[in-house]
């Protein structure tokens, strides 16, 4: 496999030059910035005073422990919140035109565990280029071995039950980003396809600093000052990072893991041979889209097909341009993926599991016996 793939627009595709150009001049004639607006700011400061509050109550030590179970939980889907509403537009420079503002906002990706240096590697540099290609977009590596959701992973035979044990292992996702995946990835000489070893030297200072700071805040510090035991702490700081897990990986999957979207792989030469956003309509979906209470509380990530095209154009916008991008896209015979509720989303992710898991397995056995 070609180790830097080109998409090369043999099509010649001019789909994105005009959905950018009617975003564009949308925007303008709406003197709308593609930055933050009011409500961005809004749901910011709820976000964070809301995960703020969360914490400053269990660690008050006023509570009988089945409350600080509850709030730990719901701590943990905060977390998961600050991620998508306020980090993850900072960190792909939406959140403002004014870069300290984005620098700040990116820090609080520390105060959730994770390091927004490493994320900006994995997700803005190699997710959004490579999207479900295998080999190439680690997203759709999740616990190889466990979970396949590419045509192109080995089939083995726990994945036979996938469907059943899938869910349980994405919430272990923020545990594994807390403690092991951080580290993996910034000292992993190649992400997918991508080179990933010259690093700035502060970079790694940032790495085990800010992790020894989450450390303290969230596992030294309430050991100190709860009265609880070191087994009730170890249980309320797994299920806060379950729960956060599960809130995190459902989401992403359900953005690129769902019955339409594509896997493609490059062709002899390491190229994909169409447009690259013409990629990402093939590879990205939306879910949920007419509920304001998924639009809220997701940041934006229910709107993946806006948020792949335009990263950097605060969420808050993606409502007003979807309508854009959905009939642009119909103008070129481009799909326009999206399921209408987040249920919908997940059954249609649940037969995806099944058919790269146990339809996969059978099919392959049925045809080693001569079944088929």
């Amino acid at each position: 496999m070609s180790t830097k793939i080109k998409f090369t627009n043999a099509n010649k595709s001019t789909f994105f030059a005009t959905t950018r150009q009617r975003v564009e001049n949308y925007l303008k004639e709406n003197t709308t910035s593609k930055f933050a607006n009011k409500a961005m700011w809004v749901k910011t400061i709820f976000y964070l005073s809301g995960f703020l509050a969360l914490y400053l109550l269990i660690i008050s030590n006023m509570f009988p422990i089945w409350t600080m179970f509850g709030l730990a939980l719901l701590l943990g889907v905060f977390c998961a919140f600050i991620g998508f509403n306020v980090c993850h537009d900072a960190i792909h420079g939406a959140f403002s035109a004014n870069q300290k503002i984005n620098k700040i906002f990116s820090f609080l990706f520390n105060l959730i565990g994770a390091s927004p240096y490493v994320w900006s590697i994995t997700h803005n540099v190699v997710h959004h280029t490579y999207t479900n290609i295998p080999g190439h977009d680690e997203d759709i590596e999740v616990a190889p071995g466990l979970i396949r959701i590419s045509e192109e992973r080995k089939v083995t035979k726990i994945q036979r039950f996938q469907h059943f044990y899938a869910f349980g292992v994405y919430s272990l996702a923020s545990l594994s980003w807390v403690l092991r995946k951080d580290y993996v990835k910034f000292f992993q000489k190649k992400i997918g396809e991508h080179s990933n070893v010259n690093h700035p030297k502060r970079e790694y200072f940032n790495l085990f600093f800010y992790k020894a700071i989450y450390y303290f805040w969230f596992i030294a510090l309430p050991l100190l000052v709860l009265d609880i035991t070191w087994w009730q702490f170890v249980i309320g700081f797994i299920c806060l990072h379950l729960a956060e897990g599960l809130t995190m990986g459902l989401v992403f999957q359900l953005a690129h893991v769902v019955e339409g979207t594509d896997y493609p792989l490059p062709n002899e030469q390491g190229n994909i041979e169409e447009a690259w956003a013409d990629h990402q309509m093939r590879t990205t979906a939306n879910f949920a889209t007419n509920s304001k209470m998924a639009s809220f509380f997701l940041g934006g990530l229910n709107r993946q097909i806006e948020h792949h095209l335009f990263p950097k154009v605060c969420h808050i916008h993606y409502p007003k341009i979807a309508s854009i991008v959905k009939q642009t896209a119909l103008e070129f015979d481009l799909p326009y993926l999206e399921s209408p509720s987040f249920s919908a989303a997940l059954k249609s992710h649940y037969r995806m599991l099944k058919k790269f898991g146990w339809e996969a397995y059978y099919q392959i056995n049925d045809l080693k016996t001569g079944k088929i």
